[in-house]
């Protein structure tokens, strides 16, 4: 007598061959991304390493620094009264080169075949990154190293996002896009806390390994991408998801899976395997200029400026801020600043799911950058007076100004670079992700910049910095959400009169 067929293979049945390649993909491009910003992250953990008070020190028996010079252990150059100033140059020359790399990655990432880009970017940022680390124990104490370094990384950083994004979006379809995508960009802040929880571990000792742990954890990475990532559906024989709303129109033959609107329409990762593809001739890829006229891609890109700036400027000094406000260790104020990307998990998740309910993705973003603005405020002013209200403070303030910065660069992008004005050439999609990124990268660059420059003047001021930014970032998509509003109103009226028409002919 045979067997019954075991209860977990019945669920690994359940789904489709179609299924299974798109969660595979979707864990991939997530572990890539990850590495990517694990390997931003430890500078932020580190500056407070760099430079710090040593007057409660022990001298080694051997030193000759007078008693008076409460520097003695901080890293030359960053031991000066500038140091402020030299850690935003460190942190400038990365997220400028990745700023202008942008614009010029995304053109390259429409044009080369996607695994071997990819491939390339995850080997030499893992090299940059781990070089940054290794100025420690080659004993390296000129600026210019760390800078130029820093440059080397932002550039060749540039790479990934577009990819992922474009790879992302020829696997899904825009159905389920912004609650896939928004827990598919939790990526972001998994890699800033495993960042700063690795860099925590040595950052009080031999901190230099705070960088080449996690280059040499891209660096593998690259390998991996390397041997598995398909761009897309069609190499694997898989369906082609739906880009934008709206069925096409084709003659229809019941008995032919593949002109099945529904095969067209399925945009999770419950695709149907029963769906054919059709071969058609590969899209000519997308003008600069062309991509930025796509309807709502100035708009988001400008707001994203202004999202970014916030978001950045937690990022690379929080940790900082912190150490300074609220006198907690280095490895403590580390740790503490990973409850921000905890919440940032939570508020991309939360948007995306709510952008899909209400097709409303610009409303979305709206909303959240109106509640973040006084938040900031509260934080700043409260957010030190215990531990539980840090904690939970950083977490909504995490929620709040990530969840738009994640919105914008994920389901955001992916709808617009499939937009229905394209007549379903996905091919703008890396070009499109690249402007809207890169327009938002200067705002990350501008952010540190100004938090170095202001902070010495109180850090009261940087968050009314902040706050501004939060503003005007509400300001640039007032347009968006009146057009957003008045498809909600006219799609009320509509269902409205089809109701009445129904009563009636009852």
């Amino acid at each position: 007598m045979r067997s019954t067929l075991a209860p977990g293979i019945w669920f690994l049945r359940t789904f489709s061959r179609d299924s299974w390649y798109r969660g595979f993909i979707l864990l991939l491009t997530f572990l890539v991304y990850t590495c990517y910003h694990m390997s931003r992250k430890p500078i932020s953990v580190v500056k407070s390493r760099l430079h710090q008070n040593c007057s409660g020190m022990i001298q080694p028996p051997n030193d000759t620094h007078s008693p008076n010079d409460t520097t003695w252990c901080s890293w030359s150059p960053f031991d000066q009264d500038n140091y402020k100033e030299l850690l935003g140059a460190v942190d400038n020359a990365f997220l400028v080169a990745y700023a202008i790399g942008m614009f010029i990655s995304g053109i390259f990432g429409e044009r080369l075949p996607l695994r071997y880009y990819l491939s390339a970017g995850m080997l030499l940022s893992g090299l940059f990154t781990s070089l940054f680390g290794l100025g420690y124990f080659w004993d390296i104490h000129v600026l210019w190293y760390f800078v130029l370094i820093q440059i080397f990384n932002g550039l060749v950083q540039t790479t990934g996002w577009p990819s992922v994004v474009t790879c992302v979006g020829n696997w899904f379809g825009k159905g389920r896009r912004g609650f896939i995508m928004g827990i598919w960009n939790s990526h972001t802040s998994v890699g800033n806390i495993l960042g700063s929880l690795i860099a925590g571990i040595w950052v009080s000792g031999h901190w230099g390994l705070s960088f080449v742990v996690p280059g040499i954890i891209t660096a593998a990475m690259g390998v991996v991408t390397f041997l598995f990532l398909i761009e897309y559906p069609e190499d694997v024989d898989c369906t082609t998801p739906q880009h934008h709303d709206g069925i096409e129109e084709k003659q229809s033959n019941p008995e032919d899976p593949g002109n099945d609107p529904y095969c067209h329409r399925d945009s999770s990762l419950e695709a149907a395997a029963g769906c054919s593809k059709e071969p058609s001739a590969q899209p000519v890829a997308i003008s600069f200029w062309g991509a930025l006229m796509i309807p709502g891609v100035i708009e988001f890109s400008l707001c994203l400026l202004f999202a970014k700036l916030v978001s950045y400027t937690f990022l690379y000094w929080l940790p900082l801020y912190i150490f300074n406000v609220a006198h907690f260790s280095a490895k403590e104020a580390g740790d503490l600043s990973t409850l921000f990307d905890v919440g940032g998990i939570t508020g991309g998740i939360l948007a995306g799911l709510i952008s899909d309910y209400t097709n409303g993705r610009a409303t979305t973003c709206f909303v959240m950058l109106i509640l973040a603005a006084p938040m900031l405020f509260l934080y700043n002013r409260f957010g030190q007076n215990g531990i539980a209200t840090s904690i939970v403070m950083l977490i909504v303030c995490g929620a709040l100004v990530n969840g738009p910065y994640a919105l914008i660069t994920t389901a955001v992008s992916a709808d617009l670079g499939t937009h229905k004005s394209l007549k379903g050439n996905a091919k703008a999609l890396s070009t499109v992700t690249a402007i809207i990124d890169g327009t938002g990268s200067i705002g990350a660059a501008l952010g540190p910049l100004l938090a170095g420059l202001i902070s010495p003047t109180g850090w009261s001021n940087v968050f009314y910095m902040l706050i501004s930014a939060d503003v005007l970032a509400c300001l640039l998509l007032c347009r968006l959400v009146y057009k957003e509003i008045l498809a909600w109103k006219s799609s009320l009226s509509q269902d409205t009169g089809s109701s009445l028409a129904l009563t009636h002919a009852r």
